[in-house]
């Protein structure tokens, strides 16, 4: 057994985390191979055709504008609680008490949700096989296995996540390539990345769905208590993560409806009975048999390392707000051994185990219900705490001149970000039936989870104040060294 130095007791693993194994374990989280194949054709569909290409250049760039001020905090601010830690610092203990309740409501539906995909995406993959399972057999073993994986130490996660996402590139950019070098169906095209194509169809469901698939990039800075050199680790694992990510998409996206043709793209997805089999189908014409079936297998490791990616992410977010004392404290505390938040990811454990449960017994789809409605859910919530997060930046450094930050990126960057955000939140709520599938009174409570979440934070944080005055005052600040 590991023995721990003094200061060490309930802390991270310190420095077990270089810039690779953070950009590997936040691309993991975005799921890649999940977002081409699953969220870009849906997209595309629902959106705006060949365009959807041009729009992951929009978010690309406007989540760019906003690394910059979020990097420029974390150089302050190194705590595992992340965005809650940054609305704590910068807009207040209440602000950060609503904050992390939004941050462990999110994370958690949007791993639980990836569950009931995985669960069906398995169950598929092994039935062609032979082997048939209910879907909520293949999602339980997932469950137990990430227990495992998140109990442990954090650098045993990255390795195995680092390995799956690599898989997860090459199979794609092998398509990629074979596209590119036979000119797709037509001749390779700029169309997609015309004004008139990225504003046709429904251009803001395909902004979400595009917000949707980065999320996790932003999960970086949970990691800056185990980060060697944080200062300078988070901010590039931040820039690599959203550029690899967002080139990634860009040009997969461009290369998909390059390869069905510009202008048969449309038609082709509406002709599926499943548009999520159009990647597939890609590779069936382009590449063959035999890269679709290792995509179908990655496919499904995919969404496993997604799952692992956001058990760590919400177990830290749980741990946090224990050690804080905003949840109780015996939540708060690290493995004697591994220096894992294993109290808090034993509770996320459980909690993903109830949740899938209760959806298998009542015999809702694993996928348009369960994956659909959380994962929206998750989607809004990430994006309410990043609008957070960029006015969190900006009132901290009007607090703390001496922090000596050029205003571009501490004031006139974020607060331009904020009010995007807030712009793609409304937009988000009023098509929330629409993108999740929710009618009638879920398509009003699910996105009101992350209100109630809001809630129950700001009255935690509110009883901390009354009764550990000191606690409350401390809530987000970096811990030292």
């Amino acid at each position: 057994m590991t023995t721990l130095e003094a200061g060490e007791v309930n802390r991270l693993r310190k420095n077990s985390l270089g810039v690779g194994a953070i950009t590997f374990m936040v691309i993991s989280a975005a799921a890649p191979l999940t977002a081409v194949a699953g969220g870009t054709p849906l997209g595309m569909l629902m959106g705006n055709g060949a365009g959807f290409a041009g729009t992951y250049l929009i978010v690309t760039l406007l989540l760019l504008l906003f690394a910059v001020g979020y990097v420029a905090m974390s150089r302050h601010i190194g705590n595992a609680g992340a965005f809650y830690a940054y609305a704590a610092r910068g807009l207040g203990g209440l602000a950060g008490g609503a904050t992390a309740l939004i941050a462990i409501l999110s994370y958690n539906a949007m791993q639980i949700g990836v569950m009931g995909l995985l669960g069906a995406a398995t169950a598929g993959l092994f039935a062609g096989w032979g082997i048939t399972l209910p879907w909520w057999v293949w999602s339980f073993i997932a469950i137990a296995i990430v227990a495992v994986l998140g109990y442990r130490q954090v650098d045993l996660s990255a390795k195995i996540l680092t390995v799956l996402v690599l898989a997860e590139y090459v199979v794609v950019l092998i398509l990629d390539l074979t596209i590119l070098k036979t000119g797709g169906d037509s001749g390779l095209s700029a169309a997609p990345f015309s004004w008139s194509q990225i504003t046709s169809g429904a251009p803001a469901i395909a902004i979400l769905f595009c917000f949707a698939a980065f999320i996790g990039f932003e999960a970086t800075t949970i990691y800056a208590e185990e980060a060697r050199d944080p200062k300078v680790t988070i901010p590039r694992a931040t820039y690599f993560s959203v550029i690899l990510i967002g080139l990634f998409y860009m040009i997969t996206a461009w290369l998909m409806a390059v390869g069905a043709g510009v202008d048969k793209l449309l038609p082709s997805l509406q002709g599926l009975q499943d548009p999520t089999t159009f990647l597939f189908g890609l590779s069936d014409r382009y590449a063959g048999t035999l890269l679709t079936h290792a995509m179908s297998i990655l496919f499904v490791s995919s969404l496993f390392a997604g799952v692992l990616a956001f058990h760590n992410a919400v177990a830290r977010y749980i741990y946090v707000a224990g050690r804080e004392k905003l949840l109780p404290q015996t939540i708060g505390v690290t493995h004697s051994a591994h220096q894992s938040p294993h109290v808090a990811s034993v509770i996320q454990t459980m909690l993903a185990a109830i949740v899938v449960g209760l959806f298998a017994v009542l015999g809702l789809d694993p996928v348009l219900a369960l994956f659909s409605w959380l994962t929206n859910v998750a989607t809004l919530g990430v994006i309410v705490m990043m609008a957070v997060a960029s006015l969190a930046v900006v009132m901290y450094f009007r607090a703390n001149p001496s922090a000596q930050e050029n205003a571009l990126k501490t004031t006139v960057l974020p607060g331009l970000t904020f009010i995007a955000f807030v712009i793609i939140i409304y937009l988000i709520v009023i098509n929330f039936g629409s993108l999740s599938g929710a009618a009638g009174f879920l398509g009003v409570f699910l996105p009101s989870l992350v209100l109630i979440a809001a809630v129950v934070g700001l009255l935690l944080a509110s009883a901390l104040r009354s009764r550990d005055p000191a606690a409350f005052e401390r809530l987000g600040q970096p811990l030292n060294d």
